[in-house]
């Protein structure tokens, strides 16, 4: 098999995404016969133990496709002397730490900064840069899927790109591996592993609620790490001081660095992460798409990220154009849940909030500028967002028919059209109203 004949017959077995991404950096250099193993080189490391963690299986079955055989496949780094399981193999015998296996595509610059997690991202270029120096422990946390664990793995591509050793575990890692240990009497090499790296890389640590034993054994852990200089970075859904069965001195010491919290953010970064998800992707959205997605899904990235594979995958599978039709189908699940969610009096009080009037004066029979624009964006902002039908609507602000509402839909979509500061309102409230922001 050349290395051609290999491209092709993988751009089949793969998806788009990962072929372009990833499997087409393969480069296929000869099977040795003596011990039937396939090898191949990348100019990158963080790739090149991507793939071999990831596509090992499917390089497998090009073989078995191409000629029926089933050889054992090394990824190499390009102009590597020696092979990753003699590299492995000495790790082991020297009983230090080995690098973990991290994603690739979770790098600094593949992550958009925002206000809403501006801190946490400086901190983390900073301990990446000078592990150990300051902001030791670097202790993240938020809500679920707003970017923690990018953030911590591009702390450790960094790392080691800098040439320090990194281990990355989810704390459930951690303790699975201990118990592991203890049963098997192998805690030397569970401390060699955890004690002996540059950069330890928590995540979830608010697991660790309620497990003394490895709480005993991490708080070692920490402190020879911490004694030694070497950076620790946790991620966690909560402060410290808000994980209930930690005990206390481990809760002192994970305070004693830097404390930085990611917020749920704002629509211009939502928009920003679907336009830098996007691109990566290679998937080419419209800005009403875009802005559509933005104002529809919840604040999680991991959401917005699993929508634009399925919009991808759609347009792909199906040899679809994507049109804005298409993505309001793909949603329409999210959309349904998201109006049965949304009450009119919650309209009118977000809006009453963020435009400074009264809810009463929107109820009202009040006719000056300011109230007659805030009681037309309500009625467009319930129509978009609710369940309710023009007469329901019309009946709640104490209007004569729907003729009126109509009216002020059709009003409100030229503004949208022709005002942008209108447009930029609209969506905004829209982004408060759909992520409960009242």
């Amino acid at each position: 098999m050349t290395s051609k004949d290999f491209l092709t017959i993988i751009q089949k077995e793969a998806t788009k995404t990962d072929y372009e991404r990833y499997l087409k950096q393969l480069v296929y250099k000869k099977v040795s016969s003596d011990e039937k193993i396939a090898i191949f080189e990348v100019n990158n490391k963080y790739i090149a133990s991507w793939i071999k963690s990831k596509f090992t299986n499917l390089i497998q079955h090009c073989f078995e496709i191409y000629d029926g055989s089933k050889p054992t496949i090394e990824i190499k780094l390009a102009g590597e002397k020696k092979s990753k399981k003699e590299i492995l193999k000495e790790q082991v015998q020297n009983q230090t730490a080995e690098s973990t296996i991290l994603n690739p595509s979770y790098t600094f610059d593949s992550f958009v900064v925002g206000p809403s997690n501006q801190m946490a991202y400086n901190a983390s270029l900073a301990v990446s840069n000078k592990p150990g120096i300051q902001y030791n422990p670097l202790f993240i946390y938020g809500g679920t899927g707003l970017g923690k664990t990018h953030l911590l793995q591009a702390v450790g591509n960094h790392a080691i790109e800098k040439g320090n050793t990194v281990i990355y575990v989810t704390i459930e890692q951690f303790m699975n591996d201990f118990t592991f240990s203890l049963k098997n009497k192998s805690m030397e090499h569970f401390r060699n592993k955890y004690r002996k790296c540059d950069v330890l890389l928590i995540d979830d640590i608010q697991f660790l609620s309620g497990k003394e034993q490895t709480q005993e054994e991490f708080f070692h852990t920490f402190n020879e790490l911490h004694n030694a200089k070497k950076q620790i970075v946790m991620t966690s859904d909560r402060l410290p001081s808000q994980i209930a069965g930690l005990v206390d001195r481990l809760k002192s010491r994970f305070e004693w660095g830097l404390t930085a919290d990611v917020q749920i953010p704002g629509l211009e970064t939502k928009i920003a992460i679907i336009e830098k998800k996007s691109e990566l992707n290679g998937i080419s959205l419209s800005r009403e798409i875009i802005n559509f997605i933005a104002t529809t899904l919840d604040n999680s990235i991991r959401e917005i990220e699993g929508v634009l594979i399925r919009i991808n995958a759609s347009a792909s599978l199906l040899n679809q154009e994507i049109t804005l039709q298409m993505v309001q189908g793909l949603l329409k699940d999210q959309i349904k849940e998201t109006k049965e969610n949304i009450k009119l009096p919650d309209v009118i009080n977000i809006v009453a909030n963020q435009l400074n009037i009264k809810p009463s004066d929107i109820k009202s029979k009040k006719r000056t500028a300011t109230v007659a624009n805030a009681r037309r964006i309500v009625i467009y902002l319930t129509r978009e967002l609710t369940h309710n039908s023009m007469p329901d609507i019309a009946k709640f602000l104490g209007m004569k028919d729907h003729s009126s509402i109509s009216h002020n839909i059709k009003k409100a979509n030229e503004l949208i059209e022709k005002d942008e500061n209108f447009k930029v309102i609209i969506e905004n409230l829209k982004n408060k109203i759909i992520n409960k922001e009242w």
